[in-house]
């Protein structure tokens, strides 16, 4: 087959980059043809297909490309032509890239599939939160994020995403779109709450490279990690707030915007930060760890990082929050705790540390459950029936 992938960005930014380049390679490595869409940026990786990329955003296209530019028309319709692709899978495309190219797609007869890493479908803001809260105004009035100014750029942003929302509707979506991908249970049933059809809707939980994974040591040190961006909505200022009043060593692997902040607070505490870690730098750290904390306060997708844990015989303590709580089975796998409550983290904490798991058993349901192999089979099954 003949797979056209897109995503806004095609360097290893975030969870959406890396699934959409890893399933480059797997397709690839299956002997099918992939072409990429995407926009040019200086941090990307190179790619034979980067001549039929819009240019990087601008002020200017910040208030144009969002509704479907004449460029990312233009550059779009030359590779569909060029390449003829069977299907057209979608990743992160809205804004720098806009829906626009999915209605193009399916105009020439062509199937689009759309994985969805975060719930932009329904909330102009992509994270259905406001003011650190479960936010769903804007499932049925758009015009809620012109009033709370969701949007960065306060007036001017929050307008571009009202109008953004207009434009992309769910029934213009729907069109356009033959099958939605949410990598969980909790992101399909966000959208079908926000008004989508729930038969447009598959959930493909996301995968693991068993290479990556493999011949993990079962030999576990006198500490636990913390793995993520060093964020507010990640929960780790809470985390380190309970962490430095235990008697049990956290190593925080992860940079951002709060490093220099929680440094200067907890440098001298049973709290030891790494930084900014390759997967090859830090895969011995989590696989030595006791168990793994993912302590977010906003609604995580099917976050990575757990099935990146758990593949290695590490139990995860997770918050309840959006499709974290599907990752983990608990008792088994790890244990869920209520998201931004310091006392039941704190307490969660001392029962991981207390608990026995079984290391051998933990890796070895992972790596089946989310195994490259088993998911590219999937995917191209799915491919397949779209086109019959």
């Amino acid at each position: 087959m003949r797979i056209l992938l897109s995503n806004k960005f095609y360097y290893r930014r975030g969870g959406d980059c890396i699934y959409m380049m890893e399933l480059e390679r797997l397709l690839k490595a299956k002997g099918h043809e992939v072409a990429v869409f995407s926009m040019q940026y200086p941090e990307n990786e190179p790619s034979e297909w980067s001549k039929y990329w819009p240019s990087n955003m601008s002020a200017i296209k910040a208030f144009t490309r969002p509704f479907g530019d004449a460029e990312v028309k233009r550059k779009f319709s030359a590779l569909l032509d060029d390449f003829k692709p069977d299907v057209v899978h979608l990743n992160n495309v809205h804004t720098q890239l806009s829906p626009v190219i999915a209605e193009m797609a399916h105009a020439k007869g062509i199937r689009v599939v759309w994985t969805l890493h975060d719930s932009k479908l329904v909330c102009p803001c992509y994270t259905c939160m406001r003011d650190g809260k479960w936010c769903e105004e804007c499932f049925t009035k758009k015009n809620s994020v012109i009033r709370h100014r969701c949007m960065p750029g306060s007036v001017p942003g929050a307008v571009i995403g009202y109008l953004e929302a207009k434009k992309w509707n769910k029934k213009r979506l729907q069109a356009s779109c033959d099958l939605f991908l949410p990598p969980s249970r909790f992101m399909a049933d966000t959208c079908i709450k926000g008004g989508y059809d729930k038969e447009k809707f598959r959930v493909l939980c996301n995968f693991i490279d068993l290479e990556k994974v493999k011949n993990p040591s079962f030999e576990k040190g006198d500490y636990y990690v913390y793995l993520g961006r060093l964020t507010k909505v990640k929960g780790i200022e809470t985390l380190c707030k309970v962490a430095a009043e235990l008697p049990y060593k956290l190593l925080v692997i992860g940079g951002g915007e709060l490093e220099q902040e929680l440094l200067g607070k907890y440098g001298n505490s049973s709290i030891e930060f790494l930084g900014q870690r390759k997967w090859t730098e830090f895969r011995s750290v989590l696989e030595g760890a006791r168990f793994m904390v993912i302590p977010s306060e906003w609604s995580e997708n099917n976050p990575l990082t757990v099935i990146e844990s758990q593949a290695l015989g590490t139990p995860v303590l997770g918050a309840k929050i959006g499709g974290i709580p599907e990752l983990i089975e608990e008792g088994i796998s790890g244990m869920v705790f209520e998201s931004g409550n310091p006392t039941d983290l704190k307490n969660k904490i001392e029962s991981m540390w207390k608990a026995s798991f079984d290391y051998e058993f933990i890796a070895k349901k992972a790596q089946t459950q989310y195994s490259s192999d088993k998911y590219i089979d999937d995917i191209i099954l799915i491919y397949k029936n779209l086109m019959h």
